[in-house]
């Protein structure tokens, strides 16, 4: 196995933290020993050992003169488990291959650390794919006041939500429904607007085959605090948390209403403001479910980071609701081209990721 394809396995084995790591990355290593794969792991807990260590582990004495090729740089520091760096030199690996530096200012340093032990060290392999992987990890590293913020719209061909009637259940098969309980599981926190919970009634949590570490945290854009009590996401806010973001002149009134609930109300002026806000809370990365306002309104705001695109071969037609709506006109010649993550089948249906340019 050459590197390129024992990078690729790695990045495979890296999903196997979904939902798990916490704040960490999610990181998949392989040993090899002429060519041969001798160990492989990854990162499946917070607090638990990291990618490199699970794969050195399982390659015993093959490793010895070894290469370890893993997605991301090994860390150099001792936090809830020794630095992997420590772990690679006592396995006397030859050469290790990484495809992106770790951002983590207590982490990032192992590639030097390990050169100046001896160890030959190459990296940028596939690196665009494993920063893509992490995205909110590095979005949280970046320096921005908000969350990585991925909007998940269920579409007709005709970039539909749902009919003339306003129905939406359900526009995708089973498959792409429970592929997005999957997606949950990997976000700290579920936002919709004020107008899907009325429509819909959603529960916003996960039902599927991870169970989050922490469940995502519900969040819903209501403007004038108008949610009625009656709302599933309201009549168990008490046992999931779930936070309001109302305006500034929202309704002091109605604000009590919700937080006798058992919702966490904040004040906000729009939707960077919530954005911040949210962010200031301790939440890095929103998974966004609609609706279409509300879409439309973080996309003409520029704060999309990306698209989950879910495409159900059906046509909705004239005046079905619109899967993103008063974003601004722009000419074709200056629009951005967002770039293709993945594309994925899902029964009848297909996943379209797209990433911000």
């Amino acid at each position: 196995m050459r590197d390129r394809e024992a990078m690729e396995r790695a990045l495979a084995l890296a999903w196997g933290g979904w939902g798990r790591v916490g704040a960490n990355p999610m990181v998949g290593a392989v040993v090899l020993r002429d060519g041969a794969v001798v160990g492989e792991g990854w990162h499946a807990e917070f607090g638990g050992p990291h990618g490199e260590a699970v794969a050195l582990q399982a390659a015993g004495e093959r490793a010895r003169g070894g290469d370890l090729v893993v997605t991301l740089e090994p860390c150099a520091h001792h936090g809830k488990t020794p630095p992997c760096t420590e772990a690679i030199r006592q396995a006397l690996i030859r050469r290790v291959v990484f495809g992106a530096a770790d951002v983590d200012p207590l982490a990032r340093g192992g590639a030097d650390v390990l050169r100046r032990a001896g160890v030959a060290v190459e990296s940028g392999l596939l690196e665009q794919e494993v920063r893509s992987q992490n995205a909110p990890f590095f979005h949280r590293h970046g320096g921005s006041e908000r969350p990585f913020v991925a909007v998940k719209l269920a579409l007709s061909l005709d970039g539909r939500i749902a009919d003339a009637g306003g129905r939406s259940r359900w526009v995708t098969g089973e498959e792409a429904r429970a592929w997005v309980h999957w997606l949950r599981a990997g976000f700290e926190a579920i936002g919709v607007g004020a107008g899907t919970v009325r429509t819909d009634d959603p529960s916003l949590t996960v039902r599927g085959t991870v169970t989050p570490l922490t469940p995502p945290l519900r969040v819903i854009f209501d403007a004038r605090a108008e949610l009625s009590p009656t709302a599933r996401v309201l009549r168990t806010a008490r046992e999931q948390p779930t936070l309001v973001l109302a305006d500034g002149d929202a309704p002091d009134a109605a604000i009590r209403t919700l937080e006798a609930a058992g919702a966490q109300v904040l004040r906000a002026g729009g939707v960077e403001d919530s954005l911040a806000v949210l962010r200031r809370r301790g939440v890095a990365s929103l998974l966004v479910e609609g609706g279409g306002v509300l879409a439309g309104r973080l996309l003409a705001a520029g704060v999309v980071d990306r698209l989950y695109l879910f495409y159900a071969p059906l046509v909705l037609g004239e005046g079905a609701v619109p899967g993103m709506r008063h974003v601004p006109a722009v000419r074709l010649e200056a629009a951005a081209r967002w770039r293709t993550v993945e594309r994925r089948a899902l029964g009848n249906d297909t996943l379209l990721v797209l990433d911000r340019p």
